[in-house]
């Protein structure tokens, strides 16, 4: 798997997550989806992406596009 991969696995579990805990635990959950999804749209416009960084440093084989996310 390349980073893109891992990104796409990672940002999928975090707005799954973070519904569940919204709507069985506390509303302010979904603050932490809006965090995701505003991440991934300045993402997708300036083809910057921290995780992707991250991923990088971590040893995960870099995808050929940047971020895709």
């Amino acid at each position: 798997m390349t980073s893109n991969d891992y990104i796409k696995v990672i940002a999928g579990t975090f707005i799954v997550v973070s519904v569940l805990l919204g709507h069985y635990v506390n509303a302010y959950w979904f603050f932490f989806t809006l965090f995701v999804g505003v991440n991934l749209f300045q993402s997708g416009l300036t083809k910057w992406c921290l995780m992707e960084k991250i991923l990088v440093k971590a040893g995960v084989k870099q995808s050929t596009d940047s971020c895709g996310c």
